[in-house]
């Protein structure tokens, strides 16, 4: 008997060594119905996979369509952004006759997203005259297959998120964050190396044959995440419920709660800051330092270990009870120093400063979208004054407000750049800006002082938390990786 005791013991300290995530379970969620239920971050990982890496490349390098159209079709999922709010609220107050209110969303933002990768390829082919029929079918269809793929992306996405903080307990939801935020990073990563391995010998049927294979695998792993997730209430107790408010209604409840309309536009402003350079550092390397394409192709993987080093960071500063919040601004500050290294490498004619300030903005970045993220899941909706107020909306505003201004900044970017350097061309800004750096750096100092904003925005968020216990705060203070091995 003793034997046994110190085997699982043993065991115990092996799993939350070895098994970052094993403290993210609770008796309500145990850890395989977490880790089941993360899949749908996988699916959401592969879907933005193909949006913005290999459909991107695909049709502006083997299919040769114009990088305008391309640039036009990969930003129409972030038309239906703004609706995550709505999704979020639908998702708090629906019951289905089965006496679910999270699944049919997920299930149905599931099948959208079956149906835009179904459409997709095909609408593709026949848009660069490789298919049989008119090019506007292929306009079409490609507008109306994106449009599906983001409205699936968006709602699987709020309302997964949503039933994922149902089903945790206060106290382990920060970990449950961190879980979701990894199983998204694996399923970009291994979706994009699967992608890239199968399309190496790039055809019209090979390209078909993938992007459909990619909408069976989502809704396997979705219907498998979904399986026995959420309790299913009786229709007695469904007749008593309290009517549901109206989504103003709800939207004016949630607006009002003490942290969160400041909370959504430092989220605004912040990811608008990150995001406005997403298309131009590897222009900028090519360019401006005279990188070799090798060289600038790196930046995607430096990026995204900063991400990863924050995620790891932040593990680490909440398990000793740092505010999410404060982290959040410690993640713009980051950002200033990244932009700024991003600046003086041209002048200093430093590529690894280049390199350095690349793999901050993934640092800073993943800092501010991690513990913002866990903010908003820790707003205590409880208290709004309207009844039927729930963690969807929270989640869904959050997402859209994320949604949108990374969508606006990166168009933003793209705009401003051009039109600075169109005006230099022309000899418009006189000869001391007569040069191709002035077009980027105008963006890179506009994110600069875009942060300085956000610092403002969050300023008295952090200044409220202040000298204030981690308990008084709502804020359990593990996050999930705070035992990374290493």
């Amino acid at each position: 008997m003793k034997l046994q005791q110190l085997a699982i013991k043993g065991w115990t300290r092996v799993g939350t060594r070895f098994l970052p995530f094993a403290d993210a379970a609770s008796t309500d969620l145990p850890l395989p119905r977490l880790l089941r239920l993360s899949l749908f971050q996988v699916s959401v990982g592969m879907a933005l996979a193909l949006l913005n890496g290999t459909l991107n490349r695909v049709m502006i390098v083997e299919l040769a369509v114009p990088a305008w159209l391309v640039s036009l079709m990969v930003a129409l999922p972030i038309v239906f952004a703004p609706l995550r709010a709505l999704v979020g609220h639908k998702s708090d107050n629906h019951f289905s006759a089965l006496g679910w209110k999270r699944v049919p969303y997920i299930w149905f933002g599931s099948l959208m997203m079956f149906g835009g990768l179904a459409i997709i390829p095909f609408a593709v082919l026949v848009l660069t005259g490789q298919g049989e029929g008119p090019a506007w079918v292929g306009h079409a269809g490609a507008a109306l297959g994106f449009l599906l793929l983001g409205a699936g992306v968006h709602t699987t996405q709020t309302a997964g998120l949503a039933l994922a903080t149902d089903l945790a307990p206060p106290a382990t939801r920060p970990r449950v964050v961190a879980l979701l935020y990894v199983s998204l990073l694996l399923g970009m990563v291994v979706s994009s190396l699967c992608f890239s391995w199968l399309l190496a010998n790039f055809s019209g049927t090979r390209l078909v044959q993938v992007v459909q294979g990619a909408a069976v695998v989502t809704m396997l792993l979705n219907a498998v995440a979904l399986w026995k997730q959420e309790p299913r209430r009786p229709r007695g107790v469904l007749a008593a419920e309290p009517a549901a408010p109206s989504f103003r209604q709800a939207w004016a409840a949630f607006i009002n709660l003490p942290r969160a309309r400041r909370l959504m536009w430092a989220v605004g402003l912040g990811t608008a800051a990150f995001s406005m350079q997403d298309i131009l550092l590897e222009p900028y390397g090519g360019q401006i330092l005279g990188l070799a394409v090798g060289s600038t192709s790196a930046l995607t993987a430096l990026t995204a270990w900063g991400a990863l080093a924050a995620f790891m960071l932040a593990a680490r500063r909440l398990q000793q009870g740092a505010d999410p919040v404060r982290l959040a601004a410690h993640g713009a500050l980051v950002g200033l120093v990244a932009f700024a290294l991003v600046i003086f490498a041209n002048p200093l004619g430093m590529p690894l400063v280049f390199y350095t300030g690349a793999v901050l903005i993934g640092l800073g970045g993943g800092l501010f979208a991690v513990c913002t993220l866990t903010e908003a899941m820790g707003l205590d909706v409880s208290t709004g004054a309207t009844t039927g107020l729930g963690h969807g909306i929270a989640l869904g505003a959050f997402g859209a407000v994320q949604a949108t201004a990374m969508g606006l900044a990166v168009a933003l970017g793209g705009g401003l750049r051009d039109l600075v350097s169109t005006l230099v061309d022309h000899g418009v800004l006189g000869g001391a800006l007569n040069s191709p750096v002035t077009g980027y750096g105008v963006v890179y100092n506009l994110e600069i002082l875009l942060l300085f904003a956000t610092l403002v925005a969050i300023g008295p968020l952090v200044r409220r938390d202040r000298g204030a216990p981690a308990a008084e705060r709502g804020h359990n203070p593990k996050f999930g990786l705070a035992e990374f091995p290493g």
